[in-house]
């Protein structure tokens, strides 16, 4: 039974290992394409859309929306998000989720940070931007940090309610950004990527996590 427990173990650490690399990979392949050129059509196409959209009647009334949904997947909100979500673990006691959580958001910001130093991608000028923007555009930290922490919290609750609520969190704040001219749509997938990836390595790998 111990050896057995050890094997399992080996493997699902692997794993963990392994969809992190692959995040990355595809992460690089995503950066490659799109400064060769190959995702201008579809990255110009929908932020053109998006532009058209915000125009119209109701895409002005969206776009309030849009600059709150931003604004909460931000830095700032998410930090805040973060403090009352460790808040609220410590109180019911789950010490341990406390701590993975904390780790695995510090641990996935670092990453983000890194990677948009390494492939240090001009932001998107297609559009006027709605926002104030001061860092590299790829991969998306709003779109990375919030799968991050969404996709943590769903894990934590472990219903489907919360990954259904997550998921449109997830992708509301990612498709905001594209409205707000400030990155293009293959930044965002980058960013679901990278969150995605580094959720699953820090699922099998943080001690806390495990428990």
């Amino acid at each position: 039974m111990a050896v057995r427990s050890i094997s399992d173990r080996r493997k699902a650490l692997t794993k963990g290992a392994g969809a992190l690399v692959l995040a990355l990979f595809c992460i690089l392949v995503i950066a490659l394409m799109q400064r060769a050129g190959w995702l201008d059509g579809l990255n110009i196409g929908l932020m053109r859309r998006a532009g058209e959209a915000r125009d119209t009647v109701i895409g002005q009334h969206l776009t309030p929306v849009m600059r709150i949904a931003s604004a909460l997947g931000g830095t700032a909100g998410r930090l805040i998000l973060l403090a009352m979500s460790l808040a609220a673990l410590l109180r019911a006691g789950r010490r341990h989720c406390a701590a993975w959580l904390a780790a695995m958001m510090a641990g996935g910001t670092l990453l983000n940070l890194a990677l948009k130093q390494i492939f240090a991608a001009p932001r998107p000028d297609l559009l006027p931007h709605l926002d104030i923007v001061h860092t590299y555009s790829f991969p998306s930290g709003h779109a990375a940090g919030n799968m991050m922490f969404f996709g943590a919290l769903a894990m934590l609750v472990a219903r489907r309610s919360a990954y259904l609520a997550a998921a449109a969190m997830i992708a509301l704040i990612g498709v905001s950004r594209v409205w707000l001219g400030v990155h293009w749509p293959s930044d965002v997938t980058a960013g679901f990527v990278e969150g995605l990836g580094w959720l699953a390595f820090c699922r099998i790998w943080l001690p806390a996590g495990r428990r």
